[in-house]
């Protein structure tokens, strides 16, 4: 079976909702679904955030992240730390725990050491995001840090089914897992719509996809090519794919109120890395 073929194979079972996640992401989307009651309570998702460690962790680390803990007083328990970072954040890292666990469904060392790396690429996407949503183009940047993290979540499906197709992840075959191509992008959308994608973000990774950078950049997809364009650590896939970006400037350099993008970074990075450290607790 061509890598085409096996594409379009994932992509139709995909599209028929056959998608497996492991028992803590499935927590992880249990929240998900109660945070979309406009009832929930704060009591409540502290009491499904505790029943697992690892949200419970991830919840504590990034309240008391210098983005989120200004006053500099730590919490310890998981309702202080939901009461500190909204609903808005405990859904991001509610994604931000599946796609975690999606790391660790892959089955050969050189397939763990590709989702290894595209994980540290998606915790510096998703950590950029959100300054350059709050500084350069103004959109939520909540939603920005979501974006951020499931803005991969195709590719480690992808990892995690390789093992049961040989050849998918194979250079030289890489160029049809480029997110242009029909049968990835697919995948990509089934697996975001599973996690409960709001159109809105679904609609701005999809653009991300496509490479189209807008000058000034200012959407939500804007907001996502800098910020991937800006990580230090390139998606593994995109080089696989033959869309790596050679000839692209480390830093870009655009004037935004007599700013560089470049100097708001420099400005940002103690909370950049942060927000880094706190994803990858």
């Amino acid at each position: 079976m061509d890598v085409q073929a096996i594409l379009t194979h994932i992509a139709e079972a995909a599209a028929r909702d056959e998608l497996i996640f492991p028992t803590t992401a499935e927590m992880a989307l249990k929240v998900q679904r109660v945070l979309d009651d406009p009832d929930c309570s704060v009591d409540q998702l502290a009491k499904l955030v505790r029943a697992d460690p690892l949200l419970s962790a991830r919840v504590v680390a990034v309240a008391n992240s210098v983005t989120y803990n200004r006053s500099g007083r730590a919490v310890d328990d998981p309702k202080s730390a939901v009461s500190r970072i909204g609903f808005n954040t405990l859904r991001v890292l509610a994604a931000a725990v599946v796609v975690r666990q999606m790391e660790g469904m892959a089955r050969t060392p050189a397939h763990r050491e590709l989702a290894v790396r595209l994980w540290e690429h998606t915790a510096h996407v998703a950590a950029l995001s959100q300054v350059i949503a709050r500084r350069v183009t103004h959109v939520n940047p909540d939603t920005a840090f979501f974006s951020g993290i499931i803005h991969e979540v195709g590719g480690f499906y992808l990892i995690s089914r390789a093992g049961e197709f040989p050849g998918l992840l194979e250079a030289g075959h890489g160029s049809l897992l480029a997110w242009d191509d029909g049968g990835a992008a697919e995948v990509g959308h089934a697996v975001l719509t599973r996690l409960g994608a709001p159109a809105a973000v679904l609609e701005a990774i999809e653009g991300m996809w496509q490479g189209y950078l807008a000058m000034p950049p200012q959407s939500l997809s804007d907001t996502l090519l800098l910020a991937d364009q800006l990580a230090p650590v390139e998606s593994p896939l995109s080089q696989l794919a033959g869309t790596g970006r050679e000839g692209v400037e480390a830093h870009i350099d655009v004037v935004l109120d007599d700013q560089t993008l470049t100097s708001i970074l420099q400005e940002s990075a103690a909370e950049v890395e942060s927000l880094i450290n706190a994803l990858r607790a």
